[in-house]
């Protein structure tokens, strides 16, 4: 069983990846939280392999994957292999980490944390923007070997180093993320410009349903936002922005993931 979350499009790209390779169902993260469900059960069979797969933010697990651990129970887990997965622009610094103990609080105990390394898509702050293109496409080039270099640590159970953890992973995962986590996630400064064509898009591909279209079919975003930024980089006219900090920065999405 392999759950994912996705903003972009990276983490569901490697999800499928690893599914295909590793012979496994794959779940999406925010279809599960969309049902409102307080506690969500996943029976398990004897021979399955469980996966995480999901995007870094400010260097911890997305906001919604915590939410989703803290609630699941894995019905006949008896020890059976259980993986993180992390997508990152560059490092992921101890997020498997905190991966490991949140699995723990819920009686699970992690295998191991891998990393593949995606284009950047975090542009809300000023001084972050995506790749050049060059870089977005060699990250893009390189990613199938490194999917493919953890779906055979697993199949083999070899214990091998896939995980860029990256510089100062401690003030980053310890101090930076609890920051992110408690003060970025809710109230946002999302705005659409005169380019709206009305489409809708943005409020059906919104993993937590934060996005509304009004009476003049806009869209507005209500205060649940996680900063997963499907929104603004899949807009297909560039309509929003997130105040004035994304003015003239660029976009991304996987080109796979439509």
């Amino acid at each position: 069983m392999i759950f994912y979350f996705t903003g972009t499009g990276n983490s569901r790209w490697v999800a499928n990846a690893l599914g295909i390779a590793l012979g496994e169902a794959v779940v999406s993260i925010a279809d599960e939280l969309k049902t409102g469900k307080k506690e969500f059960l996943c029976p398990l069979r004897e021979d399955e392999k469980v996966l995480f797969v999901y995007p870094v933010h400010s260097w911890g697990p997305a906001v919604p994957v915590a939410r989703f651990v803290s609630c699941l129970t894995l019905t006949g887990y008896n020890g059976q292999p259980v993986y993180s997965v992390s997508t990152c622009g560059d490092e992921c610094g101890y997020t498997g980490d905190r991966m490991r103990k949140a699995l723990a609080k819920r009686g699970i105990t992690l295998t191991d944390a891998f990393s593949v390394i995606m284009p950047n898509n975090y542009i809300l702050m000023p001084g972050f923007d995506v790749d050049s293109k060059a870089v977005e496409e060699q990250k893009l080039k390189e990613a199938p070997a490194a999917v493919a270099a953890i779906a055979e640590a697993i199949r083999e159970k070899k214990k091998v180093n896939l995980y860029n953890k990256g510089s100062w992973a401690g003030l980053k995962s310890y101090c930076i993320y609890p920051l992110f986590a408690n003060f970025a996630i809710g109230k946002n400064s999302f705005r659409v410009t005169d380019n709206c064509i009305s489409c809708g898009l943005c409020e059906r591909i919104c993993p937590t349903g934060t996005i509304m279209l009004n009476e003049s079919k806009l869209p507005v975003w209500a205060d649940t936002c996680v900063q997963c930024v499907a929104c603004i980089h899949r807009c297909p006219v560039h309509a929003i922005e997130y105040g004035m900090i994304s003015i003239k920065k660029g976009r991304y999405h996987h080109p796979d993931i439509k």
